[in-house]
């Protein structure tokens, strides 16, 4: 079991340069980050997911990647994420890093060799054109601010692909130099202690360089089997989590039978989850449930309600979206390229936290691995005033004090500004005073932490979808073991009830409700406030 503790994790996705500022320079840092590893521990967080740290121009939030053995200066020494790791470590939480390879960026040293000599060894480890391709616009990945998937480099005299910005060369991963290299990047920091990486855009990583429509000849997936092949040997408990918004139909290539990427970002599920959320209804995401395949071998879906990049909505059709935007953000300051928002989780919902628990709670009921976003557990907002994405980036809000507890440097050297205005404000929203209240949205969030790390079978389980008849309740059945835990929740605005007089259960134990109540008889009624949710742990079943 501990070669699969990724089945119960709760995973918590950290921007460790908007956490918490240690040295008080305006920017996160290791030592800052340590050093709030007990808010987490309260959370209930077992996993925490670093987005990039590395040295970088961060002209793409550390995306673009200069060095892949070191840490950005303004974040720490390599000594500082060692001395986390142990801190996270003696609190028994893993710490997975990001492996982004499907690009560098164009400051790289790799790259700067590559474009000053054809004749360089670097030269074919990215992807180059000496005449202008056809179709430079096919693919753009960012509508509206991308302008093109080519480039030309006067250095270089030729052009060269690149599927996200034009600061962000393509590596060609069909060199086998270029891979070997992948693995040395991952054994590095293996042996510095991480549990394994978040593999960014894995279908770009692994799709043939400069061949966008031609069916290749070697199975471009192979490459996922090497990598989990050399991670197994190095550190055998080590996990892959693939960024890949996939098919379903597509799902079985990513994880195989086992061999490949351990977990899946659910991007279709997620998208539908948002449009059931939307509509006040359980149907989208019960039929999502239903046509989700189960992974072969160990592996399992990871679930999410936002993360560090936009809500994307893109596998939905025009109308469908067109919902989603009118609920959750109609100002098209709101929305970014042309199909996603680029707002947290509480604005959405206008602060809404009735509405926000039972998104909090649906998260953690759902088959897979939970991940949360920094900040969303304290209901933090964005700042629509920043560009594109960065929005949901903004400092994590720790106490109504100067610069929100985030950093003691004059507000102006700050990497990012806080939110210090409206209702999401730091003066409002902040971990210091939600703490320090039982009832507060913080500790209603580690309530239902807590409920889902008592119950594996959400985790290691199988789930049944049961219908109770009615379209606005989605009422889910996990087994493990032998034991069994029933989650219902209610997506209307009104109470509902239910029962499961079907079930052969003898009686009914409330883990987790918004509305207290005792023992239920195992063919009682079921009640749901609007917008209520419940978990339930069966106490024995009639044969």
């Amino acid at each position: 079991m501990a070669n699969l503790w990724y089945k119960n994790a709760i995973v918590y996705c950290v921007d460790v340069k908007s956490f918490m500022d240690a040295n008080g320079d305006g920017t996160g840092d290791f030592v800052g980050l340590a050093d709030r590893l007990d808010h987490l521990e309260r959370l209930g967080v077992t996993c925490i997911w670093l987005n990039p740290f590395y040295p970088s121009p961060r002209r793409d939030n550390g995306y673009d990647i200069s060095d892949y053995y070191g840490i950005d200066p303004a974040l720490g020494t390599l000594g500082d994420f060692v001395e986390f790791i142990e801190a996270a470590k003696d609190r028994g939480m893993r710490v997975i890093v990001d492996l982004v390879v499907n690009h560098t960026s164009d400051e790289h040293p790799w790259f700067q060799a590559a474009r000053a000599d054809p004749n360089s060894p670097y030269r074919d480890w990215y992807v180059w054109r000496d005449e202008k391709p056809d179709n430079i616009t096919d693919g753009i990945v960012f509508p509206g601010v991308q302008k093109a998937i080519w480039s030309y480099d006067r250095t270089a005299k030729a052009w060269y692909m690149h599927r996200f910005y034009k600061f962000q060369p393509d590596l060609n991963t069909t060199n086998p130099a270029v891979r070997q290299e992948i693995l040395k990047i991952m054994g590095f920091w293996l042996a510095l202690g991480v549990s394994g990486f978040r593999v960014d855009a894995v279908p770009f990583l692994i799709e043939p360089r400069g061949v966008l429509t031609d069916k290749p000849v070697v199975d471009p997936h192979a490459m996922l089997t090497e990598i989990h092949d050399f991670l197994s040997w190095r550190k055998a408990e080590a996990i892959l989590l693939a960024e890949a918004n996939i098919s379903y139909e597509e799902a079985p290539d990513y994880f195989a039978a086992g061999d490949r990427m351990t977990m899946v970002f659910d991007f279709v599920g997620n998208q539908q989850l948002f449009l059931s959320l939307a509509r006040g209804t359980a149907a989208p995401l019960r039929r999502s449930l239903a046509a989700r395949p189960e992974p072969q071998g160990m592996g399992q879906w990871a679930v999410f309600l936002r993360n560090h990049d936009e809500l994307n909505l893109g596998n939905l059709t025009e109308q469908e979206r067109e919902q989603c935007f009118s609920a959750f953000g109609p100002d098209p300051n709101m929305q970014i390229y042309d199909r996603g928002l680029r707002r947290r989780l509480a604005s959405m919902f206008n602060g809404d936290q009735t509405r926000l628990k039972m998104a909090f709670s649906l998260l953690l009921a759902l088959p897979g691995t939970p991940v949360i976003w920094y900040g969303d557990e304290i209901g933090m907002g964005e700042d629509l005033a920043l560009p594109e994405r960065e929005a949901v980036r903004t400092p994590m809000q720790w106490s109504p004090r100067h610069n929100g507890g985030f950093s003691d440097a004059p507000k102006d050297r700050l990497v990012r500004p806080l939110i210090d205005r409206g209702k999401f404000s730091y003066h409002h929203v902040n971990a210091a005073m939600q703490t320090q209240h039982r009832n507060s949205f913080f500790h209603a969030i580690a309530d239902m932490v807590s409920a889902r790390r008592s119950s594996p079978e959400v985790g290691w389980g199988g789930v049944e979808i049961i219908d109770v008849g009615d379209d606005e309740l989605l009422v889910l059945s996990s087994r493990w073991r032998g034991n069994r835990v029933i989650t219902a929740h209610n997506f209307a605005g009104e109470p509902k009830s239910f029962h499961l007089a079907d079930e052969g259960i003898e009686e009914l134990m409330p883990m987790l409700t918004d509305s207290p109540t005792g023992p239920i008889e195992g063919d009682g009624e079921i009640a749901l406030s609007p917008y209520g949710y419940c978990w339930l742990r069966c106490n024995g079943e009639r044969r």
